[in-house]
């Protein structure tokens, strides 16, 4: 039994006390004693709300502990890893007065684009878009300068492998170091202002340029002025996050390009574009813009060429073009696809004609992505530092790319391979500290391990006289270094891995002490279903197939609820139609956005249907914003005005819609109908982020207005919780339907439908709201197009109102934006509770009515109480507490996945992401939302 039921027992049979002493023929002392019962009651709400304050300790100490697990796991699971720290000396791989093999070129334009998966062509471009009549380019002015290039033999083609996670700082990070970056990089990736992902203390190929008394210039993005801190002479950086533009950010860097090809005083320029990339985040790779983008940067590809054919200070100059890494097929990246793992790679000089390459271009991919010969991205490193005469970083795992070998003379040709495999020896001897010793033996008969073998190579290579078996050698040993490297544990603090399993234990036991000192409410088949659908959502971390395709699980978890609300509809003779409709909604909602890893880019509503329709995609938005309108029109009539109520109804919601359609004119206009496309350009002259800002400061205003003004005016009236704060709720919604992309702004009227239905219902115990609200938050996440890849975090919406970049700001938006759906079905379930709590008042106020008239003598009052608040406070308290039951268990289990998988093949691409997730889920939705932000709305409706 609760605590505050408990206080309600007592107060109870003190009433009654009073009123059989008052009932007797002794009055006087029955009188006597009611003060007496005043002074009981009055200590038992005095204990009642020691326990309540009790409880809130254990709420507060438990997620306190919950967090603490979480950082302390992430930690131990995502170190950082040890470098040899100094530069790389060309002493270090070569004996007595064996000198280096000589330069190739003097002077290199490295230019990366960023998401670049594919060759720029008009043969690779035209399956990025359907509608080819939309463009308005020439039929012979398509770009097609690389593929010339690369058919007369000046330039290399490679398809250029991009390890997981492929986000741009770890794969700059691989480009310039040949080392493998660890998954944090993939989080230091998104903290524009961090420090301690800076390679000052790294060797790579800029840090050797640099040294060697050469000057560097870069323009574009700025997550290389923080990678290299002052290396370049001159430098224009852009932010990379800042999505929304994909014009001006290129722009920027191009302006530099001829100016800066006429100046001799430079030997390395780095050009960063990033307009593609963010092309892709916004409307993915089949977008209108892309083709136009491609040709653009086929354009600079040209312009940097023909000035190295015709200056005479770049004609030993490299030229390089490289993406670094993909996208998949929504836009996105950061996980493992071979969209997002394959990368472009060109080496383009007059030079490179003497080797005779034979390249067809286009070419037929051989596997997915993969259009010509297979390389690691780590593998740039010591080619580039070969072909500039510089020494190969110290860290690097690369192989010098052997296409290029014979730029060189036989004799030299061995000396590179020879120092790219002390390069790599080092490395295992730093690992392995009886690798010297095994070199030393130079022993080889009888040997089977793994580092035996590497050495035998070695002795054979240095032995042998001949050349070509020398070459072989050298590079099997090289070979086998970097595959005994890039497969090397990581040095996981497994010891406080395991603590930190430890903390999220304790913390989960402190939660669920509820069930035992305070109780849970409900019949046992829902208690079942609680931990039911808790311990087997834990129970599926442990495989990595379910991690991926989770949306399925909850899919399946919403479709047996539905089922099991229609047999409890059925039960009480209804008709069930209010379950049967949940269930098509459901359905609806599971086929709106494919996406996982393997149905990712099938056939759905959005992409299939929608996106070729665009007269019914409008009218259902249109139809969505009119049911949020008549919703705030309801819920904000005021008696102060007959103009307020209606006014703050409609300027959110217009607002808002006129900066979708704007924004879809920006990005998307296949998506605008004809009809549409007059008024979208005439709000063309009001900026995106003045509109975006113009919504979000009627929303704060408004909500301003609810707080300080109508709700402070009903203090002294009686009015239900559910009144108070249902015009939060449809606020919210027209903020969360400002984050989403246009296509899901229909399933947000989906939600909100499913709450109505869900609210008819009457749903009866605490557990049915907390089971609906946990279920509904994950299918409400995978429905938006979410997954647990980091390539299906959406940016698109990160930058409303946003004129440049802020971290702050920029992270609660891309939050919002991607946890839409669980947020919104967090404020329906405190509307549910309230909606519970008003009903369950009213049937205890009926019931009471006859012994609340007789319980108290006419000239007195029943003592203060504090049933009312009691009753929310134990309500909201219990929630939290089985929301937090659900959130320990979950987070304990991804912890004890990851460290028992550590080992696993997809220990990056599946585990790692699952865990970053998970990290979201529990420190930021949970604890921000689920508790901070749901306290604040229980608390104004109190």
């Amino acid at each position: 039994m609760s605590v505050v039921l408990k206080a309600k027992a007592k107060r109870k049979n003190i009433f009654k006390l009073s009123a059989t002493f008052l009932g007797s023929q002794n009055s006087k002392v029955a009188e006597s004693l009611f003060p007496v019962s005043k002074t009981i009651l009055r200590s038992c709400n005095q204990l009642t709300m020691v326990q309540l304050s009790l409880r809130w300790l254990r709420l507060a100490a438990g997620n306190l502990l919950l967090v603490l697990s979480v950082l302390v796991f992430a930690k131990a699971f995502f170190p950082y890893k040890p470098f040899l720290q100094g530069l790389a000396q060309h002493a270090d791989y070569h004996d007595g007065g064996d000198t280096p093999a000589p330069a190739q070129f003097e002077k290199i334009v490295f230019m990366l684009v960023d998401a670049l998966r594919r060759y720029i062509s008009a043969i690779s471009c035209l399956e990025n878009i359907q509608d080819l009549s939309t463009l308005k380019v020439n039929d012979d002015d398509w770009g097609d300068f690389i593929y010339s290039l690369i058919r007369s033999g000046v330039a290399i083609p490679f398809t250029a492998h991009a390890t997981s996670p492929t986000i741009t700082m770890p794969k700059i990070k691989a480009l310039t170091t040949g080392s493998i970056p660890g998954f944090l990089d993939l989080i230091l990736n998104f903290a524009e202002s961090d420090t301690t992902s800076t390679l000052a203390t790294q060797d790579n190929w800029l840090a050797q340029i640099k040294q060697s008394g050469k000057k560097l210039i870069m323009f574009g993005d700025d997550t290389w002025l923080k990678l290299f801190p002052g290396i370049f002479e001159r430098t224009d950086g852009t932010v990379s996050f800042f999505v929304s533009d994909f014009t001006e950010v290129d722009n920027n860097v191009t302006r530099h390009v001829a100016p800066e090809l006429q100046q001799p005083d430079w030997d390395t320029m780095i050009l960063h574009y990033l307009g593609l990339d963010h092309i892709g985040h916004k409307t993915g790779p089949r977008s209108q813009h892309m083709i136009p983008k491609q040709h653009e940067m086929d354009g600079i590809v040209k312009q940097v060429y023909q000035a190295i054919e015709t200056e005479a200070h770049l004609k030993d100059t490299l030229f390089v073009l490289v993406g670094d890494h993909g996208m998949n097929d929504g836009g996105g990246h950061g996980g493992s696809s071979s969209g997002e793992t394959s990368a472009a790679l060109v080496f383009m000089s007059p030079k490179l004609k003497a080797l005779e390459p034979t390249f067809a271009a286009p070419a037929v991919p051989k596997d997915e992505f993969t259009y010509y010969r297979r390389i690691e991205q780590s593998d740039v490193a010591p080619t580039l530092t070969t072909l500039l005469g510089l020494p190969i970083p110290k860290n690097n795992l690369g192989l010098f790319i052997q296409d290029f070998l014979p730029l060189w003379d036989v004799k030299d040709q061995v000396k590179i391979l020879n120092t790219n495999g002390r390069e790599l020896s080092r490395l295992i001897s730093a690992s392995y500290s009886d690798f010297d010793r095994l070199l030393g033996e130079g022993k080889c008969n009888g040997k089977t391990g793994q580092l035996d073998k590497l050495a035998c190579i070695w002795h054979s290579a240095v032995l042998s006289s001949l050349p070509s078996e020398q070459m072989r050698l050298f590079s099997t040993f090289s070979t086998e270094c970097q595959d005994i490297l890039t497969s090397a544990a990581t040095n996981y603090d497994t010891d406080s891995m395991l603590i930190a399993i430890i903390i999220g234990t304790i913390s989960l036991v402190l939660f669920a002490t509820v069930w035992v000192v305070d109780g849970i409410p409900g019949s046992a088949l829902y208690k079942l279903l609680f931990w039911a659908l808790s311990l087997s959502y834990s129970g599926m971390m442990i495989a990595s197939s379910y991690v991926e395709e989770e949306q399925q699980y909850w899919y399946w978890a919403a479709s047996g609820w539905g089922i099991i609300l229609l047999i409890r509809e059925l039960q009480r003779g209804e008709t069930g139609s209010k379950s049967m409709i949940l269930l098509v909604l459901l359905r609806l909602t599971r086929r709106w956005n494919q996406t996982g890893q393997k149905h990712a880019g099938a056939p759905d509503i959005t992409n299939t249907f929608l996106t070729n329709n665009p007269t019914i995609l409008w009218a259902l938005v249109f139809f969505s914003y009119t049911d949020m309108f008549f919703r705030l029109k309801r819920n904000l009539d005021t008696k102060h005005s007959v103009l307020v109520g209606p006014v703050m109804s409609i300027s959110p919601v217009v607002v808002s819609m006129l900066f979708k359609l704007s924004m879809a004119a920006l990005d998307t206009r296949e998506l605008i109908p004809s009809y549409l496309m007059d008024l979208a350009d005439g709000f063309a002259a009001i900026s995106v982020v003045t509109q975006a800002q113009l919504v979000f400061s009627i929303i704060l205003l408004i909500g301003t207005y609810l707080v300080f003004v109508r709700n402070s005016g009903m203090s002294g009236v009686k009015v239900s919780p559910l009144k108070k704060l249902q015009p939060f709720h449809d606020l919210l919604t027209v903020f969360i339907a400002t984050q989403s992309r246009l296509t899901n702004i229909p399933l947000i009227w989906f939600f909100n439908v499913m709450l109505l239905l869900l609210d008819d219902m009457k749903l009866d115990s605490l557990l049915q709201i907390t089971l609906t609200v946990i279920t509904m938050q994950h299918v409400s996440f995978f429905a938006l197009g979410n997954s647990n890849a980091i390539s299906s975090v959406d940016l698109s919406n990160a930058y409303n109102g946003v004129s440049g970049f802020n971290v702050g700001v920029v992270g609660i938006l891309t939050f919002l934006s991607n946890w839409a759906g669980p947020v919104l079905w967090t404020s329906g379930g405190v509307g549910l509770m309230c909606s519970w709590i008003g009903r369950k008042r009213k049937e205890k106020k009926s019931a009471k009515k006859d012994e609340d008239d007789n319980s108290y003598p006419p000239s007195s009052s029943p003592p203060s109480s504090s049933l009312t608040e009691g009753t929310l406070t134990d309500t909201y308290l219990k929630f939290a507490e089985l929301m937090s039951i659900f959130r320990a268990v979950a987070m304990v289990a991804v912890m004890g996945a990851c460290m028992v998988l550590r080992m696993h093949l997809f220990v990056w691409t599946v585990f790692s992401p699952k865990y970053l997730f998970a990290m979201v889920w529990t420190c930021v939705h949970h604890i921000i939302v689920d508790l901070v932000i749901m306290a604040a709305l229980h608390y104004t409706g109190r």
